[in-house]
């Protein structure tokens, strides 16, 4: 199912997009590396953490599982430069860098799945090598919505992956965010989510009421 990404100023509900029961928020890498002043940051990436926040709350309201996915990287990940990888180090297990930012209000009690442990594997998907899929299963979630950074690698593989396993996956463009090695290259994911059958929307398709950020 893919449904016609909306004007910004559109106030119509989509009622198939709800949230409920059986739904996931899935909070994709928001560790301080990935933030202005990490070791690997992602432009403006601080500025959709209002908005996430937003989305626990509404999730929460409507009985949806809050999950958040992290790199976990011990010292020797091969994604490293020293290790011939593309990637300065960052997110190492147990490091200021891999926290999840002081101003993300993750609820007590998230599940929270530790991914790339392996140090001679490189994965940029949430599922790969985890129990995100377990997870899913045992709340019984049949969609998942995803935001969190970066667009163009974890956001999309996840969603790839997620798309794999006949989950329905909505992309919440509002609150993710690319890294953008290319200036297209999030605009080209979304297309690429799309193409797999992701459904593109933002808070105002999901019923979601705006505050001020």
């Amino acid at each position: 199912m893919k449904l016609a990404k909306k004007s910004p100023k559109s106030q119509t509900v989509t009622p198939q997009l709800l949230p409920d029961k059986t739904s996931a928020l899935i909070l994709v890498h928001l560790q301080n590396d990935f933030f202005p002043g990490g070791a690997l940051p992602v432009e403006d990436g601080d500025q959709i953490l209002p908005r996430i926040n937003q989305y626990i709350t509404f999730f929460q309201h409507h009985g949806a599982a809050i999950m958040a996915t992290r790199d976990w990287h011990p010292p020797n990940h091969c994604s490293f430069q020293e290790h011939g990888g593309p990637w300065p180090p960052h997110c190492i297990q147990g490091s200021r860098g891999a926290q999840f930012h002081a101003n993300l209000h993750l609820p007590t009690g998230s599940l929270i799945i530790s991914g790339a442990t392996n140090p001679k594997k490189e994965i940029y998907s949430g599922f790969d090598g985890t129990s995100l899929a377990d997870y899913l299963e045992d709340q019984n979630a049949k969609t998942i919505y995803l935001v969190g950074l970066a667009t163009d690698y974890w956001v999309k593989q996840t969603v790839l992956d997620g798309i794999k396993l006949s989950l329905r996956v909505v992309v919440l463009e509002d609150g993710i965010r690319g890294v953008n090695v290319r200036p297209d290259d999030s605009e080209q994911a979304l297309q690429e989510m799309a193409s797999a059958g992701a459904i593109r929307a933002t808070a105002l398709d999901i019923g979601m009421k705006l505050t001020p950020q």
